[in-house]
């Protein structure tokens, strides 16, 4: 817990929907020296109730002292500007082709989101630095594939600029965005990109915040824990389909790869993050091996 924000005064910020509030100290001791990458995705971008409450939740545990990391998507805002230039999108595998015309649009929205975050987090006293193309590029890519155009996968993560920015108490905000070694902006899947900077950062959590509770067996029963092997096993079976799989494959990959553990929990769920972190029971799926 950081000097300035005593016990007395998180009680005073601290909801009363989330856990409870004399656990606190439990848990900052299990997290302290610890980094928490959180991926901010999915349709809970559109609404800014959601939105607000995630501001909520990133500044106090900035104000509990603990070391995070936010990525965010923004699929469904470049949909929306997209369809505002009548610009249709193409996916393969779920990921969207992007062209000259598209890379532009996306830039522009994952830029001004990327900004819309750090200035909501100031305005709750917290400090976040914006990680994009633009500002302190983090992210060095490669090509995906000609087919997908200018959509890269990660090659580099420069994690000096992380440690620096959490070195000063400050969040590190980071868009999904790169640069190849001609300075080219390439688009990357949120998931794909905050799963590279947690295998960087060895983060004891990386938290995939979307719009789905977690993972649910063959009986549409959430499940609360899973080891990689019987996640793969739900992708074999087609208990796992459609978008939910390079989603699934992603954690898999963190956890064989150094994260100690990745939970998909639910971002329309008031305070989900503080019951993620704040409590044994947890919220969504956790993976670890």
């Amino acid at each position: 817990m950081s000097e300035e924000f005593s016990f007395e005064n998180i009680k005073k910020i601290w909801p009363q929907d989330a856990p409870a509030v004399q656990n606190i100290p439990k848990y900052i001791t299990k997290y302290k020296n610890e980094k928490i990458v959180i991926k901010y995705g999915g349709n809970v971008l559109i609404d800014r109730n959601i939105f607000n409450n995630f501001i909520d939740d990133i500044s106090i545990l900035n104000k509990l002292g603990l070391s995070i990391v936010v990525v965010h998507g923004g699929g469904p805002r470049i949909k929306r500007e997209l369809d505002k230039h009548n610009i249709q999108s193409k996916f393969i595998n779920g990921l969207r082709v992007t062209d000259k015309e598209v890379l532009k649009i996306v830039e522009k929205v994952l830029i001004e989101f990327n900004n819309d975050i750090v200035n909501s987090l100031k305005k709750k006293g917290t400090l976040a630095v914006p990680l994009n193309t633009k500002t302190n590029n983090i992210i060095n890519v490669l090509p995906e594939n000609k087919e997908l155009g200018f959509v890269g996968i990660p090659e580099k993560i420069n994690a000096n600029i992380i440690e620096k920015v959490i070195n000063q108490k400050q969040i590190p905000v980071v868009a999904p965005l790169g640069l190849d070694k001609d300075r080219q902006t390439f688009n990357i899947n949120g998931d794909t990109a905050a799963n590279a900077i947690a295998k960087k950062l060895k983060s004891r959590r990386l938290l995939l915040m979307t719009n789905v509770e977690g993972v649910y067996d063959d009986k549409k029963n959430l499940i609360s824990e899973i080891k990689p092997f019987d996640l793969e096993n739900l992708i074999k079976w087609k208990v796992v389909q459609g978008g939910m799989i390079p989603k699934i494959k992603n954690c898999v990959d963190a956890v064989e790869n150094g994260v100690r553990g990745v939970v998909i929990l639910d971002g329309r769920k008031p305070h989900s993050i503080l019951h993620e972190i704040f409590s044994d029971k947890g919220a969504g799926t956790l993976i670890r091996k």
